[in-house]
């Protein structure tokens, strides 16, 4: 796993703008290099401000929407258009405002889809999706070029919270039952697949997250009682964090 590298803004605003910046870089050399990109979606007040900050971007134009392929690292399990979903925020912050191709929204399932609610069968067919877009002998996912998490105030990321069995769990896609958090019924990536990614981004604003970051990021830190300390990418980890989240840092 890549060591992390940590950028300080001075507020959730500016961290927002400067990530959107970011990632419209990112995406663009993608998609020079290997035609499409592939970004991987976060909920929580700092992911949801990035995608605003996108939709607002002049230089969104920069990126081929067409060939754009949209997942996501975890979701509520809940009905479709629930004001819970991640899935809902990111469609109203930045989705509904700009040219993607249907097609490649890969949404994960509500419990009023196919799967009913059962968010095992949920899980297992997000899965499926996964590996039938992932390159042929690459693996069950596919090399997302950016991957962001939110950081929670107890170090979770996604929905691999601290002391549970999602956080061992082999398998692409886990059902996630008794969240600590509400709602409790959740669907997750695992590590597993958060590490294919060719870099994670994990943003945090506010001084409720300064003790996860520093977990997050200490040396040896204990992955099942910080998660945030699991998540790594490929080639490049970063901490995007406002100064309020960076303050329990040193040096």
């Amino acid at each position: 796993m890549t060591a992390p590298s940590v950028l300080v803004h001075r507020d959730l605003d500016l961290l927002a703008e400067a990530a959107a910046a970011r990632l419209v870089t990112r995406i663009a050399d993608a998609q020079a290099a290997r035609g499409a990109a592939s970004v991987v979606l976060t909920g929580g007040g700092a992911g949801t401000a990035v995608l605003a900050a996108l939709a607002a971007a002049p230089a969104r134009g920069a990126i081929g929407w067409g060939r754009l392929d949209v997942w996501w690292g975890d979701e509520r399990f809940r009905p479709a258009g629930d004001a819970e979903r991640n899935e809902t925020g990111a469609r109203a912050a930045l989705l509904d405002h700009v040219p993607v191709d249907p097609a490649r929204v890969r949404a994960m399932p509500a419990s009023d889809g196919p799967d009913g609610d059962d968010p095992e069968a949920a899980a297992e067919r997000y899965a499926a999706a996964l590996r039938a877009a992932a390159s042929p002998g690459g693996g069950p996912v596919p090399v997302f070029d950016v991957l962001m998490l939110g950081v929670g105030p107890d170090a979770h990321v996604a929905s691999l919270f601290p002391g549970r069995p999602a956080l061992h769990d082999e398998r692409p896609v886990v059902a996630v039952r008794d969240s600590p958090k509400p709602p409790p019924t959740r669907i997750s990536l695992t590590f597993p697949s958060l590490r294919a990614a060719r870099e994670v981004w994990l943003l945090a604003a506010g001084e409720s997250k300064a003790e996860a970051v520093r977990l997050g990021l200490a040396d040896g830190a204990d992955v099942s009682r910080a998660p945030a300390a699991g998540a790594r990418g490929r080639d490049r980890t970063l901490f995007l964090l406002d100064r309020a989240a960076a303050s329990e840092l040193h040096g």
